[in-house]
């Protein structure tokens, strides 16, 4: 029972030879990611780094959020 169902559903995909595969993967011309795809990279990652550069030395943002060393205890009342 399952055999019929199994070979109807492997008749819809549509089985091609590795020279087809290979023939559809071809680039005839390059195209925009061929020409600019480098720069646009390049120039996005130069772009993040430089916004995080910015970010973490610029905006005044305390990195070191531990309070030990900087806090002093207060003097204990007891009345």
């Amino acid at each position: 029972m399952m055999f019929p169902l199994t070979r109807n559903a492997l008749r819809r995909f549509k089985i091609r030879s590795i020279q087809q595969i290979r023939q559809s993967h071809e680039k005839h011309s390059p195209d925009f990611h061929d020409k600019y795809g480098n720069i646009v990279l390049a120039s996005g990652s130069a772009f993040c780094v430089f916004a995080w550069v910015f970010t973490a030395t610029q905006i005044g943002i305390e990195w070191n959020l531990s309070p030990v060393g900087r806090v002093t205890p207060e003097e204990w009342n007891d009345k």
